[in-house]
C-alpha cells in the first residue's frame, strides 16, 4: 500500500492518528474513512489539502484517486486552495436566505473588509459562500471554522466577527434566548400538567 507522492507522505503520528479512525469501519470498509483522513491531513496543513496529499490518502486508503477528489471537491469543509487562519462560511440556501442572510453576508463583507470568495491580504480571514450548512431550523447560519453561529442577523453576526478578531472564542450555537434548536416562540406542545384536561 502506496501512502507516498510526489514529496507528500503520512509521518508516523499521522498514520497513527488516521489509523485508528479507519479502525472505527468494518473490515474492508477502510474508503469510508475518506473524509476524516483528508480532515486531518487538511489541519495539519494549515487549512487545506494539495493534490499530492489527496493522492497521498487515495494510496493510504487503497483508492483510486478519482475517488477522494470526488469527495475533496464536494464537501465545502475540504479546501483545495490556502485560506485564511478563520474561514467565514455564510449559508445561503433558501432557509437561511429566507431569513435574511443575504444582509449576514453584507455584514460579514463589511467587518472583514473582503468580498465572497476572497482572503484578506493579512491572511486572517477568508469568507465563503456555502449551500446548507445543515441547521435549518435555526437560519440565519454562520459556521467559523468548526463552529456553527446561529439565529443571526447583522448586528450579531458584527459581534461574533469583532470577538473572532479580537481572538475571543463567542459561545457557538444560537445567538439570541433560544435553547439549542427548540422553537423560537417557546414551547408549543406538553405545556398542560398531566392533571389537567
Amino acid at each position: 500500500m502506496s501512502d507516498t507522492r510526489a514529496g507528500f507522505e503520512f509521518t508516523r503520528a499521522l498514520r497513527t492518528e488516521a489509523d485508528k479512525i479507519v479502525a472505527r469501519y468494518p473490515e474492508g470498509r477502510r474508503a469510508s474513512a475518506v473524509l476524516p483522513v483528508l480532515d486531518i491531513v487538511q489541519r495539519r496543513n494549515g487549512g487545506w489539502v494539495t493534490t499530492e496529499m489527496v493522492d497521498a490518502v487515495a494510496g493510504y486508503l487503497d483508492m483510486a484517486p478519482i475517488r477522494v477528489y470526488e469527495v475533496a471537491t464536494f464537501y465545502t469543509m475540504i479546501n483545495l486552495e490556502p485560506v485564511g487562519e478563520t474561514v467565514v462560511e455564510v449559508c445561503t440556501t433558501t432557509p437561511c436566505w429566507l431569513r435574511g442572510c443575504d444582509g449576514i453576508v453584507r455584514a460579514c463583507e463589511e467587518a472583514l473588509g473582503i468580498g465572497l470568495g476572497d482572503t484578506g491580504a493579512d491572511g486572517k480571514f477568508t469568507l465563503r459562500e456555502v449551500e446548507c450548512l445543515g441547521a435549518c431550523v435555526n437560519a440565519p447560519v454562520v459556521r467559523i471554522n468548526d463552529d456553527y453561529y446561529e439565529d443571526l442577523d447583522p448586528d450579531r453576526a458584527r459581534a461574533v466577527l469583532a470577538a473572532v478578531s479580537r481572538g475571543a472564542s463567542p459561545p457557538p450555537g444560537p445567538q439570541t434566548s433560544r435553547a439549542a434548536s427548540a422553537p423560537a416562540s417557546g414551547p408549543t406542545t406538553l405545556r398542560a400538567s398531566a392533571g389537567s384536561s
